[in-house]
């Protein structure tokens, strides 16, 4: 199996998971209806592209190098109340600020990952990190990975939480959570309703899929090499 990560960061990211016209929320970290969105969009498909449902077919896995903070904001929109009158509601949106996920795609199909990389890096549309609000913090960075799937790339895979966060959590554990067929069953199982039926705007659903959650322990390399000897002219 060939497998490639993607590092996602930005300053806000949003992930839809259940969601009403007034209050929109976010999933706390990266779903694969996202991450296929991201994808799409780099390939250049359109939202009733059928190659789209081909994606769900890619193994996944996310970890949460650094959380975040959910935050939100909120918009007033118009709307349509009758045929001849509008009217403006206060409708909420919920964000992920400062976070920083480590996602990991895999598959059998060597060449369908080859493509993807190259897409990720030469995008035929805009790529987001859920909303369009949420661009990526530059270039997205990526890795590949011979003969080894995304649950066991990410379980080996340095911390990649940014400098300050980990100087501020010398012990830190990471979530991960991955395709059920991936591994062991052994941790907390769940169905999470991810898994890309349709974009279109008129129809879009998605189904549920099984995944598993369980943290793993992340070494801390600033703190390990860190001077033990004060200077109080450090953080001047």
């Amino acid at each position: 199996m060939k497998t490639l990560t993607i590092k996602l960061k930005a300053p806000l990211q949003a992930y839809g998971n259940e969601a009403t016209f007034g209050r929109r929320t976010t999933n706390l970290y990266p779903t694969k209806s996202a991450v296929i969105g991201m994808i799409s969009a780099s390939l250049g498909y359109g939202r009733n592209d059928k190659r789209i449902l081909e994606l769900n077919d890619l193994e996944f896995a996310v970890r949460s190098d650094q959380p975040g903070q959910v935050v939100n904001d909120f918009q007033i929109v118009e709307y349509a109340k009758s045929a001849t009158k509008k009217a403006k509601k206060l409708t909420y949106r919920y964000y992920l600020q400062d976070a920083i996920f480590m996602v990991a795609i895999g598959s059998e199909n060597k060449e369908l990952i080859e493509r993807i990389h190259y897409a990720l890096q030469h995008p035929k549309f805009p790529l987001f990190l859920g909303r369009r609000s949420c661009p990526p913090a530059g270039p997205l960075e990526i890795e590949v990975f011979n003969n080894q799937n995304p649950l066991n790339v990410l379980k080996s895979m340095d911390w990649q939480a940014a400098k300050w966060y980990q100087r501020k959590h010398s012990n830190f554990s990471a979530e991960l959570v991955y395709d059920a067929n991936l591994g062991s069953k052994d941790n907390f199982t769940f169905q999470l309703k991810d898994k890309v039926g349709s974009f279109d705007q008129r129809n879009r659903y998605h189904d549920y899929r099984e995944v598993v959650s369980t943290y793993i322990p992340m070494k801390n390399q600033i703190n390990a090499h860190a001077e033990t000897t004060h200077d109080i002219m450090a953080n001047i």
